[in-house]
């Protein structure tokens, strides 16, 4: 019998009201999703928690509008009293009212599209939403809902639990050194915060984005910097001369370079060596993100200024969890000033997330250690199939020199596999029998048309997918990411799809 079965649209991924992923399974589902299609998006229970409002989170908001007097205006709930701040600094001047009730905190405005567009893609960008669990907690508090969903949370101290994890992972950086945030995002917001705020006084405001990166990554480095030139793309990840060339010319004026160790999707893997001496010699302050493979897997620290994360990935491993990190390097240069900003920047994680992240994150090593001996056999299986035009993964010929020298291990890979096709995406897509939905690291095996969802304007224009061509992505390229189901099972769906 096959570990793989149909799961409905909209289904949560888990079977979690707390779920990070939901099911998309064709490509018509993509499409709807992305064009918020009703006849799509009214089977949406949930979706990735910084891009979809948790439904606890928005039946919470309802309630205190309808108490609080805020009918017709649009409240948003926030992570924190200082995130509920900054966004209220975001909006147009004078649409914002801070909002505060039973140490829940917030913003309203008049409900307007426009507005509410840019409160949401903010909180987007700085993971800055209210936990579904905090949500869920109040409802339950409130009467409105019956009680918590049960699961298994971390009985002694949460955060001593996680941190004594990424100690082991990074044996450089100590207690102080080691920082925890409510998601990923935030984790690389905070760093990129604290790094200019260190430089700006020495004259430094530019940052570098290293290849292609994650898509709120991108908008951060594109968005938060002092003024449209200080962002700047050096394109090719593997290219260091080219980015030599960059630091020469604009060296003292380079805040930071943020470089994912490997990129997603593209999972390539630069000398990172070879980057930490270019960034010192220039005076560059290194943020390195090693989500795609996890920290378990890639030792960074020591080449980077700041390395963050995101737990959600391979440690949260049954998908029910959003939480990042932020680790300084006791070495640095600057490593004094760093901690103290990067704690003040971080949000805080939710207890009961905490709690929940905790009980997992235990099994992080034996997880990945099933996940990466899978995705060896399902990348050789899509690299000598007639049908796959390209693979990329970590040990692939393109950067496996450079990721083996940073990999903790010789079967380090992580999860992640992109491929594209010969032919037409479609009706491979809908054909096959994997889960398919956003996020990865999840002992549950994914699959994504990534830029569809990540970058569906470009996708959607001609100059868009010429923008990514020039990246060296194809639109329509896939993103897998293996988990722990019998590898057998994987590559014979993908067979079954490719073949049919």
């Amino acid at each position: 019998m096959s570990a793989f079965v149909p799961i409905p649209l909209g289904r949560p991924i888990p079977a979690s009201p707390h779920a990070v992923s939901c099911s998309l399974p064709t490509m018509h589902d993509v499409r709807g999703y992305e064009e918020k299609n009703p006849e799509v998006t009214r089977h949406l229970t949930s979706g990735y928690p910084r891009f979809v409002v948790h439904p606890y989170v928005r039946r919470l908001a309802a309630h205190f509008a309808e108490a609080g007097g805020l009918q017709g205006r649009a409240l948003w709930l926030t992570s924190s009293e200082a995130m509920a701040h900054r966004l209220a600094g975001h909006l147009p001047g004078g649409t914002a009212g801070l909002f505060s009730r039973d140490g829940v905190h917030g913003v309203s405005h008049a409900d307007s599209p426009e507005i509410s567009g840019r409160a949401k893609v903010f909180l987007q960008h700085l993971g800055g939403f209210l936990s579904s669990r905090e949500a869920e907690d109040h409802l339950v508090r409130l009467g409105l809902v019956p009680a918590a969903h049960p699961e298994a949370l971390f009985a002694g101290d949460a955060s001593a639990e996680v941190l004594e994890h990424l100690s082991a992972a990074m044996p450089a950086a100590g207690k102080t050194d080691l920082f925890l945030g409510n998601s990923g995002m935030n984790a690389v917001y905070a760093a990129f915060r604290a790094v200019s705020d260190l430089q700006a006084p020495r004259g430094r405001s530019a940052w570098v984005q290293l290849g292609w990166l994650y898509l709120d990554t991108i908008a951060i480095l594109r968005k938060f910097t002092a003024g449209p030139d200080d962002y700047l793309h050096a394109r090719d990840a593997l290219d260091l001369g080219a980015l030599e060339r960059l630091l020469a010319e604009r060296g003292r004026t380079i805040a930071g370079l943020f470089a994912e160790i490997p990129t997603n999707p593209l999972v390539q893997t630069p000398d990172v060596a070879a980057l930490s001496d270019l960034c010192r010699r220039h005076g560059v302050r290194l943020v390195l993100d090693p989500s795609v493979v996890s920290v378990d897997n890639a030792d960074v620290l020591r080449y980077a200024d700041v390395v963050v994360g995101s737990l959600t990935k391979y440690t949260a491993s049954e998908g029910d969890v959003i939480a990042g990190f932020a680790a300084v390097n006791p070495a640095g240069p600057d490593a004094a000033a760093l901690r103290s900003s990067v704690a003040r920047e971080l949000e805080p994680v939710y207890p009961r997330d905490l709690a929940r992240l905790a009980a997992q994150i235990g099994g992080t090593r034996a997880v990945l250690d099933r996940i990466q001996a899978g995705t060896a056999e399902v990348a050789a299986f899509l690299d000598s199939h007639p049908g796959v035009r390209e693979v990329h993964w970590a040990l692939g010929r393109e950067s496996r020199v450079q990721f083996q020298r940073i990999a903790r291990s010789p079967g380090a890979a992580g999860g992640m596999i992109s491929f594209s096709l010969l032919g037409p995406i479609g009706p491979f897509y809908d054909r096959l029998r994997l889960p398919k939905g956003p996020s990865f690291g999840m002992k549950t095996t994914l699959i994504c048309p990534f830029m569809y969802l990540a970058h569906y304007d470009l996708v959607n224009s001609p100059s868009g997918r010429a923008e990514l061509e020039a990246n060296g992505i194809e639109a329509d390229l896939l993103r897998l990411c293996v988990g722990t189901e019998p590898p057998g099972e994987i590559i014979a769906a993908l067979k079954e799809a490719l073949e049919s």
